[in-house]
């Protein structure tokens, strides 16, 4: 997957002897959370925030307010799934992208990269999603997916979704077959599975016990 291929170059960066006017225009004209900031010389600085931009004395320059650019950006070789961290981690919709000599080739948007992960097997592939908690120092990808496998099932993907409380929730795309007797493993291994599905027969026989008990004391 050639992430790159999605570098957008349609903005420039402003220049930090800019005025903050010009970054607040650019920000009413665009939905982006960030701008991309250079030097004079063309060396990237980072972005500042639409948040910091309306804050600030419209008739100043960029530069006095230096403390709020902030210096994230992603090379021309990071692999998705990093690109898509480091969106999360900077809690901005735009991400800037630098050669490895530190030059600024463009940025990425945040929906394009989101449309990628769309288009892998988790997403793409038909398949249920199960969700199934465990301690942190019992779980272990290689024991779920010996239970996934041993029951003639196909991992199609796995993903830490939840970790609260020495817990940790793990949601899994699987293919190929039922669910009953996976959720019936995990459970023999100690997992608790915390999303329901209509064909988990453990939940229908405890639903049925409980409507037996219910019968039986109102007689």
């Amino acid at each position: 997957m050639n992430i790159s291929e999605y570098i957008i170059n349609d903005i420039k960066p402003l220049q930090n002897d800019d005025k903050i006017s010009d970054l607040q225009l650019l920000f009413n004209q665009l939905t982006y959370s960030h701008i991309p900031i250079k030097n004079k010389e063309g060396v990237y600085l980072g972005c500042m925030s639409e948040t910091d931009a309306h804050c600030f004395s419209s008739n100043k320059p960029i530069s006095d307010y230096s403390h709020a650019i902030e210096g994230f950006f992603v090379r021309q070789q990071t692999i998705w799934l990093d690109v898509l961290e480091a969106f999360a981690q900077n809690s901005t919709n735009i991400m800037p992208v630098l050669n490895e000599n530190n030059i600024y080739l463009g940025y990425y948007e945040l929906n394009d990269v989101i449309s990628l992960f769309n288009e892998t097997p988790f997403f793409a592939e038909a398949g249920n999603i199960l969700i199934v908690e465990k301690s942190l120092n019992d779980y272990s990808f290689s024991e779920l997916s010996q239970i996934v496998e041993s029951n003639d099932g196909k991992l199609l993907g796995a993903f830490i979704s939840k970790i609260e409380n020495g817990l940790v929730q793990v949601t899994l795309k699987i293919g190929n077959t039922g669910l009953n007797d996976i959720m019936q493993t995990f459970r023999r291994y100690s997992y608790n599975v915390v999303s329901g599905h209509e064909e988990d027969s453990y939940l229908e026989n405890l639903k049925d016990r409980s409507d037996y008990l219910n019968k039986y004391l109102n007689i």
